[in-house]
């Protein structure tokens, strides 16, 4: 069984932010992890509830027929579903993010630094994202105003939103949860009373010349793994608050459960959304449906995964200027440049170039899920290669393990570079898969061959508590 020390050092007791309850640096220790399921769950439904999928699901069922796209979310809701519930359970069990489960899990203090930060700039791309989609849907409505006003104003919102950590984005979560479901459902009826821009139903539309299955099925599956890895990920930065008595529901909801409704429901509402009314945008359906409200439930929508997007951010940048620069400014300070980056990418139109970074966000994002995943199931558990426990402090830790840094570089490059079709068009379509099950083939072989011996470079002398992985 794999051990999970519980227990801080001095050090650890010393980067420990006082002004927060976020440990952005260390663990949560066993008495402060004290939310239920549902209200963690219910933060992750922040990324969830994003307009962003519908905005997919109207995309490809447009452009590769209905049942592609849904055939391709069955496929996201499952992998990403189960990536996600073991990510969750080492985070619930280890009370670490993924930030802090890289450093014992395979990559060293250097290594998971470099892989927070790129975790980080993901964060900060889609937060610009969202935003831009919100800022387009007011433009349409409020034409007068210029859009690089609306980006400083919606970029800046959501700072003040993230001050107070994870308690206030579960109450801001909580509250705005049933307006949500309000707009969606009145959303939902207005679209029902229009005329459908395609006669049929609307699983059956398919455009001309493209058939079930075949290349347009690998081209939404490549769209879903844009995303796809980063749900799964995310879930570390709440599980790891979550109520031990909670674990067994609670992984399982985390894990799957907002998987279940990216995908499924909204990117499931998306599909019948383009095709019924023949549009792509949701920045512009949604505003041409409920008028003035369909400007304010984007605002909702965009706010509340924007708030998520900030938080998972600022852990990342603060976990990697602390490793490799020293630098402890504390989690406010890095919710501020996160914001700002945002802004900037907001500014800079990151939307012209969204193909190609979703494309390698994709496969870095499932590779690295798949490495820690292997490493905790297989190199941990099975083979009882390394050690028996999950240990975030740097004194006790080698600056780079060949294990997970190996196993991602490899698999990233190559991912990348079947992304780019140099490896033929079917891997063009699954790199992200292909990286991730690379990755994971990786990570035991390269276990195998350095005998775990780049884990820790010195035992820890003080567990005295410790939880194990069953």
């Amino acid at each position: 069984m794999i051990k999970l020390s519980t227990n801080t050092s001095i050090t650890d007791k010393n980067q420990t932010e006082q002004t927060s309850d976020d440990y952005s640096l260390n663990r949560v220790p066993l008495n402060k992890r004290n939310m239920g399921w549902l209200s963690i769950t219910n933060i992750t439904f922040g990324i969830a509830t994003a307009i962003f999928y519908f905005q997919m699901g109207s995309v490809m069922a447009l452009q590769f027929g209905a049942i592609n796209a849904i055939i391709s979310a069955v496929y996201a809701i499952i992998v990403a579903g189960i990536l996600g519930t073991f990510i969750a359970y080492l985070s619930a069990k280890s009370g670490m993010n993924v930030n802090l489960l890289s450093r014992g899990g395979g990559f060293g203090y250097i290594g998971a630094s470099l892989t927070s930060f790129i975790y980080a700039t993901n964060f900060i791309m889609y937060c610009a994202l969202e935003g831009l989609i919100l800022v387009s849907a007011v433009h349409e409505f409020f034409p007068v105003i210029p859009e690089w006003i609306l980006i400083l104003f919606f970029g800046s919102i959501v700072i003040p939103l993230n001050w107070f950590g994870i308690k206030q984005l579960d109450k801001l979560q909580k509250w705005s949860l049933p307006l949500f479901f309000v707009f969606l459902i009145a959303a939902i009826v207005l679209a029902a009373l229009q005329t459908s821009q395609y006669d049929g139903y609307f699983w059956t539309y398919m455009p001309e010349n493209v058939q079930v299955g075949g290349s347009a099925l690998l081209l939404c599956i490549g769209m879903q793994h844009g995303i796809m890895g980063l749900t799964p990920l995310l879930a570390s930065d709440y599980a790891r608050f979550l109520k031990p008595k909670d674990t067994k529901i609670g992984i399982f909801a985390i894990g799957f459960i907002p998987q279940i409704f990216c995908f499924g429901v909204m990117g499931g509402l998306g599909i019948w959304f383009g095709v019924r009314l023949g549009e792509p945008n949701p920045g512009v359906y949604i505003v041409l449906l409920l008028g003035f409200w369909g400007a304010l439930f984007t605002m909702l929508t965009q706010v509340r995964i924007n708030v998520t997007n900030i938080y998972s951010g600022s852990l990342s940048l603060s976990s990697f200027f602390e490793n490799i620069f020293h630098f402890k400014p504390g989690r406010r300070f890095w919710v501020v440049v996160t914001g700002v980056s945002a802004i900037a990418l907001m500014l800079g139109k990151i939307v012209n170039h969204l193909d190609t970074v979703m494309t390698f966000q994709g496969v870095f994002l499932l590779a690295w899920a798949s490495v820690l995943v292997a490493d905790a199931v297989i190199v941990k558990k099975i083979l009882k290669i390394g050690p028996g426990y999950y240990e975030a402090r740097q004194e006790n830790l080698h600056k780079w393990n060949p294990v997970g840094v190996g196993a991602l570089v490899i698999s990233t490059t190559l991912g990348t570079i079947a992304a780019l079709g140099f490896i033929g068009p079917f891997l063009q379509s699954t790199a992200a898969f292909f990286a991730s099950v690379l990755a994971a083939i990786l990570t035991v072989v390269i276990a195998i061959a350095t005998k775990g011996k780049y884990y820790i470079s010195e035992e820890a002398n003080d567990i005295e508590k410790e939880e194990y992985i069953a």
